[in-house]
């Protein structure tokens, strides 16, 4: 058995005239291509029989070897590819190699209506598959191979279909931009410029329209390429939104997108505006809605103040939807005006509606009446939030005691050990700051261990709390 090894014959079968013998290109095991005439110099064993499917091959001219010396026919010869100048072709090795051993294989064409079998490798070559190209179109040509050994060829393996070398179609298809699948918003006077990109073999015909008709050559031009057609629009205007659609078209396949674009421009002030009401500091307003919205939907509207004294306006509602509103906080004493742009994608209104009334805020009798003021007593006696805990610790390095005590007055606090009164003793030191009472005991001893007791006193009552401090004496050595 022989492994499969790819092999190319680059030209095609010749053609066929009543004078002359036909002739084939050959593939060496080196590569390259040689012409060979079909007058039997080095040319390869004629199998022992014709094809079935295709037809008749010529009749032999040597009596037929033995079938024990010649191998048997490959198995499983099949197409792998074909292109519109190329065809590969494979199989599998014969089930006997015949008594001398195998040479190589030999693949024939012959031409659909021709009856002459003509070799494409010149010598038998050693491959399960070969590949011929530079074949011409509209081609059809039926295969065939044969195994060869030193006694000659043995049966072939023929394809039951021809070979048709037809143009590769490779069907329209139109690659939309992600940011032209959704809504392409331009403003007036800005550019349009689309690219979008296509596939197709060969090349496609493309066309576009516009909401269904064909476009104004006046305003829009396309160009298309082999592999993309860009539609341009040098200065937009209102009139170009819309949907346009592009169409790709190949040998009666096609393929359409639609790109949606929106060009749009600034709003117009509100139609009317007037001032309903003035009370205390606030005013109320009511304007109608623009006639033109710049071909898109509003953002909503910007109401501005300006006081009669300074002329200065101030924003007092951004992207405000209603058409009423109330202003409120206006000074006493001040007369306004009042005005509202309309807001879009492009901005405010290039002008705004302003009230032709002006907001008089009147000054009022005003009588202050103050409440009496009842102060809140505070005191409270004394009570622990946080109580002591009990503590271990070791001799010779300082420790601390903590509790937290509410009281008002500010509580006096006093430190106990045992029931007995450690204020005074430069052993301990004790802090009190913002309710968190602390007792420090600098470098305690067993003798230290006891009963420790924290107690708040002021006028209104006393409270404490107990927590026990054990000293640990030192683990003894061992050796």
């Amino acid at each position: 058995m022989t492994e499969k090894a790819p092999s190319e014959a680059p030209a095609c079968g010749p053609e066929e005239t009543a004078s002359e013998p036909a002739k084939a290109p050959t593939t060496e095991p080196s590569g390259e291509v040689a012409a060979l005439a079909s007058t039997g110099e080095e040319r390869a064993p004629t199998p022992q029989e014709p094809a079935p499917t295709a037809p008749a091959a010529p009749a032999a001219t040597k009596p037929a070897p033995a079938s024990e010396d010649v191998p048997s026919a490959p198995l499983q010869l099949a197409l792998e590819d074909v292109s519109d100048s190329s065809v590969t072709v494979s199989w599998e090795p014969p089930e006997r190699l015949g008594r001398l051993g195998l040479q190589g294989y030999v693949l024939e064409l012959c031409r659909e209506g021709g009856s002459e079998w003509v070799p494409v490798n010149a010598r038998p070559l050693m491959v399960t598959q070969l590949t011929m190209r530079n074949l011409a179109l509209e081609d059809k040509f039926f295969l065939r191979v044969a195994a060869v050994s030193s006694a000659g060829a043995g049966p072939p393996a023929v394809l039951q279909q021809p070979v048709h070398i037809q143009k590769i179609i490779e069907a329209p298809k139109i690659r939309v931009p992600r940011h032209l699948r959704q809504t392409y918003i331009r403003q007036v006077g800005e550019p349009v410029n689309l690219q979008i990109p296509f596939q197709g073999s060969p090349k496609p015909q493309a066309s576009w329209t516009h909401n269904g008709h064909a476009l104004d050559s006046q305003r829009v031009n396309v160009r298309t390429g082999d592999q993309d057609s860009i539609l341009f629009i040098r200065s937009a205007q209102r009139s170009d939104s819309g949907c346009y659609e592009l169409t790709v078209r190949l040998e009666g396949l096609e393929a359409k997108a639609a790109i949606d674009i929106l060009v749009i421009e600034k709003p117009g002030p509100p139609s009317s505006i007037r001032l309903l009401d003035v009370w205390g500091c606030n005013a109320a307003l009511e304007w109608t809605p623009p006639q033109d919205t710049g071909n898109t939907e509003l953002l909503g509207y910007t109401v501005q103040k300006a006081d009669k004294k300074t002329g200065q306006w101030f924003t007092v509602l951004e992207r405000y939807h209603p058409t009423t509103c109330t202003i409120s906080d206006l000074i006493v004493g001040n007369t306004y005006s009042f005005r509202v742009f309309s807001e879009n994608q492009c901005g405010l209104s290039a002008s705004a509606a302003a009230t032709k009334e002006l907001a008089r805020i009147q000054k009022a009798d005003i009588v202050a009446k103050p409440k009496g003021f009842v102060e809140r007593d505070f005191s409270e006696a004394p009570s622990f939030t946080q109580p002591l805990a009990d503590h271990t610790s070791t001799p010779g390095y300082s420790t601390q005691l903590f509790c937290s005590v509410r009281a008002s007055p500010k509580p006096k606090i006093i430190w106990m050990k045992n029931k007995m009164n450690i204020q005074g003793d430069p052993k301990y030191r004790a802090l009190s700051e913002q309710g968190i009472c602390t007792l420090e005991i600098r470098k305690p001893s067993p003798f230290d261990s006891g009963v420790y007791t924290c107690k708040a006193v002021n006028v209104l009552g006393e409270a404490s709390v107990d927590c026990r401090l054990e000293i640990k004496g030192k683990a003894s050595a061992t050796h």
